[in-house]
């Protein structure tokens, strides 16, 4: 297996760097966009407040990051995003320096390279949550306890514990269960004992305990010391309680409201579009190596390593006994995937696995060609473009092409690969994604609010049902819905809302319409542009007269 170059990381990052030119969607991500937004204005760092209301969900890293983030740089996409992909990228050199410990540099190389081109990484990009800076710290966390593992020096120590800190107050205690999974479950099976039971864990537990306590005065400060408060939609309800227990054990023993009734395989079918191009070869890697701990009766050799499978095992175990899951859970641990991903094809690259290698070869080019032809169509199905789109994609065939049928290139499986995912998502991410959000009503009436410096915070809205979280991020406000109809008064509204103010004879001045989309409920109708005006409706931002 060769050395993997610096430059492909170099191209990766800046196509991972680019999606700031893409929108955030609602509801989620523009929700923490509008908040970080807000939190900037007001500098209340503490206490969390979405849309002047008191805020009790995620935890606030995503929110202080991204408000830094945004006083430097302003509010717009590059402000709110920028931290994220940064942890995102911080997440692949994390990835390698864990591999190269476990692995060697090469191996640890291509463990990376996987990490960033599946396509979840891509999306995480892209659609910017608390689960980018999860990931990241995550990782961070496990390569710095492993460097302590070996050579307990105080900067690994601090490190790995401050990592766990960060990742705790990015999406709760998970931050804190991935890494103990991980190298409980390797200690267990190498009957180290000494590390498992070490006084040196209680050290350990103290410092995170105290990078925790800015966030635990603020939850105090902003719940527990108001019982009286009206929290999603309870009384007396503890900050501390709901943040240490409540928001991730709770879905687990029921005591949490939050239930969608996923089944338990909900995430591990997610992984087969999140994990693509690499989760054909994720399966095997899996299974072989749950089957060679079982052949061994669950006691590892010294030179074993079980971080990542027990880590996956243990994580998905407790992830998909949750009572409500959405696709994106199960990101936090793609850095363990990769890593297995990536000694598969190492092994077989050394000539280990000749008849899986067999196998998976056709499986891997025919995922490569879907990839490739997914990108077509999104140039002239999906959103159809000139000729000038399609002279790209023949650029970006010929290139595959030139990985594909070049001799000299070995591990050929994993090159052809890593060049139609990345070649792919430069149409999904700037072609695809870029036209898709064009049908996002919030986004694009907050922005002409913002750019015609329309001096209104309150908008009525008329017939019109949709999420407007991108709406108060985009015009660099806090805009107040209202139902009344007043002279001057600014109105969003539907097609039907329209037919209704003609018919009542009430005057208005149309300044912007529109087609609009829930862009997170992708269908048929929609992808395909001859059928799209069946799945979208107008819009329209008037003044009353």
């Amino acid at each position: 297996m060769p050395k993997i170059p610096n430059w492909v990381f170099v191209l990766l990052a800046i196509l991972h760097l680019s999606a700031v030119r893409v929108d955030m969607m609602d509801i989620d991500a523009t929700q923490y966009a509008e908040m970080s937004r807000e939190m900037a204005a007001s500098g209340s760092y503490l206490q969390l407040y979405d849309r002047g209301v008191d805020y009790l969900d995620k935890p606030p890293m995503l929110f202080w990051v991204s408000s830094l983030s945004i006083k430097i740089f302003g509010v717009n996409n590059f402000g709110y995003k920028l931290p994220s992909i940064i942890f995102a990228l911080w997440a692949l050199y994390a990835v390698y320096r864990l591999a190269r410990l476990l692995y060697g540099d090469k191996t640890a190389r291509m463990a990376a390279l996987i990490m960033g081109t599946c396509q979840g990484m891509y999306l995480m990009t892209n659609d910017v949550r608390t689960d980018t800076i999860l990931m990241s710290c995550v990782i961070t966390s496990l390569w710095m306890i492993k460097e302590a593992e070996l050579k307990r020096r105080w900067y690994w120590v601090l490190g790995g514990t401050l990592a766990i800190a960060c990742g705790m107050m990015t999406k709760g205690p998970i931050a804190l269960m991935i890494p103990l999974f991980c190298f409980g479950s390797e200690w267990v099976l190498k009957r180290k004992w000494k590390q498992l039971f070490s006084p040196y864990h209680l050290l350990d537990a103290v410092l995170i305990g105290i990078f925790l306590i800015p966030m635990s005065i603020g939850l105090y400060q902003q719940f527990d010391m108001h019982p009286e408060k009206t929290v999603n939609g309870l009384q007396n309800v503890s900050g501390l309680r709901f943040f240490y227990w409540s928001q991730s054990f709770g879905r687990i023993t029921g005591e949490s409201p939050w239930n969608n009734n996923a089944p338990f395989e909900f995430l591990f079918v997610g992984m087969f579009w999140a994990f693509l191009p690499w989760m054909f070869l994720f399966v095997p890697a899996f299974v072989m190596r749950l089957v060679e701990v079982v052949k061994q009766k669950f006691k590892l050799q010294p030179q074993q390593e079980f971080i990542t499978t027990g880590g996956f095992v243990l994580a998905y175990l407790a992830l998909g006994s949750s009572k409500y899951q959405l696709p994106h859970y199960i990101f936090v641990v793609f850095p363990l995937s990769a890593m297995m991903v990536a000694k598969l094809i190492a092994d077989m690259a050394d000539g280990q696995y000749a008849g899986l290698y067999k196998v998976m070869k056709p499986i891997q080019w025919v995922a490569s060609v879907l990839i490739m032809i997914a990108a077509l169509l999104t140039l002239t199905i999906v959103f159809p473009t000139g000729a000038a789109g399609i002279a790209l994609w023949v650029v970006a065939l010929a290139i595959w092409l030139l990985v594909a049928l070049h001799k000299k290139i070995s591990a050929k499986m994993f090159w052809v690969s890593t060049a139609a995912i990345i070649l792919g998502n430069v149409f999904i991410t700037h072609h695809f994604y870029y036209q898709l959000l064009k049908y996002q009503l919030g986004s694009s009436v907050g922005r002409y609010i913002k750019e015609q410096k329309i001096d209104t915070n309150t908008i009525t809205l008329y017939e019109l049902d949709h999420p407007l979280n991108a709406l108060h991020f985009y015009a660099d406000r806090l805009i107040q819905f209202d139902t009344t109809l007043q002279s001057g008064s600014y109105v969003l509204a539907s097609y039907n809302g329209i037919k209704n103010l003609q018919s009542r004879q009430l005057p208005y001045e149309v300044l912007k319409e529109g087609q609009y989309f829930k862009v997170t409920e992708l269908q048929p109708l929609f992808l395909n542009n001859s059928t799209r005006h069946k799945a979208t409706e107008r819009y329209y931002f008037i003044r009353m007269k």
